[in-house]
């Protein structure tokens, strides 16, 4: 063994062990020092169970009352069917548009696509759901009904399709559970920050942290626009009878 191998396998069991007892030395002094106390965490009244509203939330549909929407089309009065607990798309009328604005949030809701199928591919049940009116989740019947990846349910539309397929039949109740991290501009209007989304497809983790390329095109490629930090949400009529229920926020 020549002497600057020896020295090199010196040097690395020295630090191995340096390394060993530092990790395993006892740690002397005062441990209060690594705590802290104020401010304290705030208290809230979690649902009974994971789809009920918290008690900070915003209801924003409890199945009767739909009157935190307006129409898209002339911001007048909502114009989608109310009944059955659920608000069902009218053909032709136009998207609902939340009243308030929101940024950051997490958002719980539910959808269904029409139980008697028709057409296929992005013609069977689609709507979506655009934060701050932009940045679209793809809504759409994707139970045995392919498509392109980056359009089909839980898809950021045109954009990043989801980790899995976890679609359940058509005519039975969906679940979206997201949180929504609104991009931040500067004053120029480039992007400091892009918006970024994480997304629970009936229980099942389908965006982790993906980040928001820019607003929803349809043709040609998405881009960011200057806007407010706070902007409404928006559910899309695609003409389909896609119903939508049991909807919260809480703003972050």
């Amino acid at each position: 063994m020549t002497i600057r191998l020896r020295y090199f396998l010196s040097s690395v069991l020295c630090l191995t062990i340096v390394t060993v007892n530092a990790q395993t030395a006892p740690r002397t002094g005062d441990a209060k020092l690594t705590e802290y106390w104020d401010p304290a965490v705030r208290i809230i009244s979690p649902g009974k169970t994971n789809a009920e509203a918290p008690s900070d939330a915003i209801v924003l549909f409890d199945g009767k009352d739909a009157s935190k929407w307006k129409s898209q089309k002339d911001d007048g009065p909502v114009k989608w069917q109310v009944a059955d607990g659920a608000m069902t798309v009218v053909k032709g009328t136009g998207g609902i548009v939340t009243k308030e604005g929101f940024g950051d949030c997490q958002l719980h809701i539910e959808w269904r696509t029409p139980a008697e199928v028709k057409g296929e591919g992005q013609g069977r049940g689609n709507s979506g759901i655009f934060f701050m009116g932009k940045y679209e989740l793809q809504v759409l019947d994707n139970y045995n009904n392919r498509t392109y990846s980056n359009g089909q349910a839980a898809s950021i539309y045109k954009q990043t399709p989801p980790l899995v397929n976890a679609s359940r039949g058509p005519g039975e109740w969906q679940t979206y559970d997201i949180i929504f991290t609104a991009p931040i501009f500067a004053e120029d209007g480039s992007v400091k920050s892009p918006a970024r989304i994480t997304v629970f497809h009936n229980g099942v983790l389908v965006q982790n942290n993906t980040t928001i390329w820019g607003g929803t095109q349809y043709i040609g490629t998405p881009l960011y626009e200057k806007h407010g930090a706070k902007e409404p949400i928006i559910l899309q009529d695609h003409g389909d009878p896609v119903s939508f229920r049991n909807i919260w926020i809480r703003p972050l």
